[in-house]
């Protein structure tokens, strides 16, 4: 795979999701006037700003469809598996901008931490880099991070390259477990933002 189209496949996913936390982090303080004034569900709130990020994702494949055709690179069945990855990496925003959400209300800290967080992630996800540079003994703590398998899975799909199920699982896995603890604590500090914020 050429390395624009591999890097390009990799930023896909990561620009989608550092956007998506991005926003939805800050998305309450933000909507401060309008928690105050109606009673609505506020997990709407991150959950728009995650939703408004789709739009971006689905205009940045248009630009990777372009350049798989440029590089000639053919389509196998694999691709049935992106709309997974994409319902994977969407999860682990919503649940990752919901916590920083609810956080940045209570410590207003949180949202200069946030962008640092995000470049941090960046630089320990394999965006620019395949996973299979780093050494056998030490690629289970690549492993442990739940972008890891998605990212992999994107490149899989969209390549016809043999998916990596372990690492993916655990991202599963680890999708599923951030998203259950943040829509917890999000639900539990609720009921004091519209006093906070």
């Amino acid at each position: 795979v050429p390395y624009p189209l591999f890097a390009f496949a990799g930023l896909l996913p990561w620009t989608f999701f550092a956007s998506a936390v991005s926003n939805s982090g800050n998305s309450l303080v933000g909507s401060a006037n309008l928690i105050t004034k109606v009673y609505f569900p506020r997990l709407m709130i991150p959950a728009a700003t995650v939703g408004a990020s789709l739009v971006d994702l689905a205009i940045a494949f248009v630009i990777l469809i372009g350049l798989m055709l440029y590089y000639g690179v053919a389509v196998t069945w694999t691709i049935v598996m992106l709309p997974v990855l994409v319902l994977m990496v969407t999860l682990l925003a919503l649940g990752v901008g919901m916590w920083l959400s609810a956080l940045n209300v209570k410590y207003r800290d949180i949202r200069y931490a946030i962008p640092f967080l995000i470049q941090l992630w960046m630089f320990v996800s394999p965006i620019i880099y395949p996973a299979t540079m780093i050494p056998e003994k030490w690629r289970w703590v690549l492993t442990l991070n739940p972008l890891t398998g998605i990212i992999e899975g994107f490149r899989s799909a969209l390549f016809g390259r043999a998916f990596d199920w372990p690492t993916l699982g655990f991202s599963a896995l680890a999708t599923l477990l951030i998203l259950t603890y943040s829509a917890y604590s999000f639900r539990r500090m609720e009921k004091t933002f519209a006093d906070i914020v």
